[in-house]
């Protein structure tokens, strides 16, 4: 008897979609809505953020030909009137509520060369399975009219055109096949999509009713589908500055703090900002602060991989506080190195260089600001001076960002209390853990080092799961120390959906946006 030979791979499949796949989803959606009008790498990563197991992607023979976004929320904003950029908050599913009973259709999008294939039906028929495995009540969405603008003047009325297509007088190609699937149209939404001409900004408010939906108890910890721990702990280091004599007696130091970090399980540890200015007193030359933050750029290899190292050795992710480093068009950027423990490195700059830092250092800003995944959820960095625009923070929040780093110098106690204050209000808008590092010390007779003021901490939301004062940790001001924390993420996102404020969910999405510009 011949060995049966082996099944042939499906030449298509829908599966959850991953972080891998952004690249893709990008390019498919340039292809349907074009380039003006398609997902950002930061809007597909706040929706595979807030809610993993809603994101499908439809692969045919390994090329994504269509994506399916969705999320859950509370059944009077699903039923209610509202517009897609609100309900979706802003297209990165922000306003995804893990208590929520209804899901959301916030996207299908197929490629237009792939039609014939049914990809819509199976990301639909996705969608439902989805739903009745959670238990949820149904689906529902805003579908477009693309038939509307060009029938208009015979109708007279959004209205009328959809009547006539669910009397079958009239095909309508998105809204027919939905009326097949088992949607059932409840209502209108008017400037649902206001750039969606071909639909004159109006939707279809459509249902799906779940078939074997009954009354469940809610989860009392959202923890995104067991993929979150509960628990994170954090190391804020607070970093005195000494004189060295070469790289290595800096690396000997940062060993340090990583070890004592690693034999308290920690997850995170975190540096502060500029602490490789420590570098300048190696060699200390007369030079001007611009071509001393210029000389630290040589190091920027160097410093990298010992980050890197580190994180693998001692199994802990580190925020590498900053180090200027040397663009390639010449500029230099103050830059935050991030190494993880599985050996990867991610670079986050800082965007608001302050008037000092522009003046006599000739530092420029940057223009990303992507959340970095890790084991431990989503991050985001605020490099100093940025934790003082709250729409960095708003920005990183809605990609997904559980815990905000900010690694910070400060010379004196005003410049301090200005970052703090910052950071305290991050984290009261945002409903988020925001992590203070700092430098402390003097280096006298170091050229073009300053003096140094901190008081590192660890800042909560204000309610009752948290510390009543909104500090997990603090330090004392102005001395080398460790100070750690256990950051609850259970409890941060059932604060979230269900906390005496809930400044996330009760944002004005009807009446104020925040649109990052796209690259």
């Amino acid at each position: 008897m011949s060995t049966p030979s082996p099944s042939r791979k499906p030449k298509l499949i829908v599966r959850t979609a991953e972080l891998a796949d952004i690249p893709a989803i990008i390019q498919l959606s340039h292809r349907v809505y074009g380039a003006d009008y398609g997902y950002t790498a930061e809007m597909l990563t706040g929706q595979l953020s807030h809610f993993p197991e809603g994101q499908f992607v439809a692969e045919y023979e390994g090329e994504v030909v269509g994506y399916c976004a969705t999320f859950r929320c509370a059944e009077e904003l699903a039923l209610g009137p509202h517009t897609w950029r609100s309900i979706t908050g802003g297209g990165y599913a922000s306003r995804h509520d893990p208590k929520g009973t209804w899901l959301y259709g916030m996207e299908v999008c197929v490629d237009p060369a792939r039609r014939g294939l049914r990809i819509g039906r199976r990301l639909y028929e996705a969608r439902k399975r989805l739903c009745m495995q959670l238990g949820l009540r149904g689906i529902v969405f805003g579908g477009r009219l693309p038939g509307l603008a060009r029938r208009f003047r015979q109708f007279g009325s959004a209205k009328a055109y959809v009547e006539a297509v669910q009397a079958e007088r009239l095909r309508d190609p998105t809204l027919s096949f939905q009326l097949r699937n088992g949607f059932t149209l409840i209502g209108l939404l008017e400037n649902y999509l206001p750039s969606d001409r071909a639909s004159m900004g109006w939707a279809a408010h459509l249902v799906w009713r779940n078939p074997q939906h009954a009354e469940h108890p809610v989860l009392a910890k959202a923890q995104r589908g067991g993929r979150l721990p509960s628990s994170v702990r954090v190391a804020t280091v607070q970093y005195q500055q000494r004189r060295i004599a070469s790289f290595e007696e800096f690396t000997t130091q940062v060993e340090y703090f990583v070890d004592v970090a690693a034999d308290y399980r920690a997850d995170f540890v975190v540096f502060p900002e500029l602490f490789t200015l420590q570098l300048l007193s190696v060699e200390n030359r007369k030079l001007s602060p611009a071509e001393s933050i210029r000389s630290l750029t040589g190091y920027t290899d160097r410093f990298a991989s010992m980050l890197c190292k580190l994180a693998v050795q001692y199994n802990i992710n580190i925020i590498g506080g900053t180090h200027p480093t040397e663009m390639e068009d010449g500029d230099i950027h103050n830059n935050c190195y991030v190494a993880l423990r599985d050996g990867s490195l991610h670079v986050r700059e800082k965007l608001h260089p302050t008037p000092n830092e522009r003046h006599w250092w000739k530092i420029s800003g940057g223009d990303g600001a992507q959340v970095i995944m890790t084991d431990c959820g989503p991050i985001g960095v605020m490099i100093c001076y940025d934790s003082e625009f709250p729409e960095l923070a708003r920005h990183l929040v809605d990609q997904g960002a559980l815990l905000l780093f900010v690694p910070f110098c400060t010379d004196v106690r005003q410049g301090y209390l200005r970052v703090r204050y910052s950071c305290a209000a991050r984290a009261i808008e945002n409903q988020c853990y925001v992590v203070m590092s700092g430098n402390v010390g003097n280096l006298p007779g170091v050229n073009n080092f300053d003096i140094q003021y901190a008081q590192s901490c660890i800042l909560t939301p204000c309610d009752f799961p948290f510390a009543t004062d909104g500090i997990a940790a603090d330090t004392t001001p102005n001395v080398e120390a460790v100070a750690f924390a256990d950051l609850r993420l259970d409890t941060l996102l059932e604060a979230r959906t269900s906390g005496t404020v809930q400044n996330l969910k009760d944002r004005r999405h009807d009446l104020y946006q925040l649109i990052w510009r796209r690259d």
